[in-house]
């Protein structure tokens, strides 16, 4: 998606090569017109899916999650990683380990808001080894949800992510693919 490899060029910033801060637009501050785009590209990616909910995980993955959702016209659902008084009863958890944050947490989604007959499209905003979108896929596939596919803002396609997911025989359409972050400089894969 040339608009989103533009912001990429522009305004994020290699820390290592291995990480990319693109805070300025996706996971701090958010370029709101970007976000409906980056929608609006994932629902037409996913068309042919019948997708019923969209799952993402708190918080970073929530805005391009929400305008996926708009877009397809179907709830989204994000699972938590925090606790919280009200949502106690009838939970998925599962553990999903942050590359980026190194740290393990339990995410959670009520049961009630995924069902067998859902086809579910997981949204995230990174993808380094696939923690995240495994999570989210086991959530929903607890339930007998269907994993229609899986949408990554900005894949790092040198970490084994993508083949690890597409391996485990889920579909990944990644709006972004960097195939380095060497010598600070942000290189993408071509399509």
């Amino acid at each position: 998606m040339k608009m989103l490899k533009d912001k990429i060029s522009q305004e994020g910033i290699v820390l290592s090569e291995t990480v990319l801060k693109v805070d300025s637009f996706l996971n701090h501050q958010m370029d709101p017109v970007l976000m409906m785009e980056m929608g609006k590209e994932f629902a037409r990616r996913f068309a042919d899916q019948n997708i019923t909910k969209v799952l993402t995980i708190e918080s970073s993955g929530i805005a391009p999650a929400l305008t996926t959702a708009l877009a397809l016209q179907v709830p989204l659902v994000f699972a938590r990683k925090q606790k919280s008084l009200t949502l106690t009863e009838d939970l998925i958890v599962e553990k999903v380990h942050s590359f980026t944050k190194q740290t393990t947490n339990d995410v959670t989604v009520s049961r009630k808001y995924l069902s067998p007959d859902d086809h579910v499209l997981v949204i995230d905003d990174f993808l380094a080894v696939g923690e995240a979108s495994f999570g989210l896929a086991r959530i929903a596939e607890q339930v007998g949800a269907t994993v229609a596919g899986i949408g990554i803002v900005i894949e790092k396609s040198f970490q084994p992510g993508r083949g690890n997911l597409v391996e485990a025989g889920y579909r990944v359409e990644s709006l972004a693919r960097i195939k380095s972050l060497h010598n600070g400089q942000v290189q993408f894969v071509e399509e």
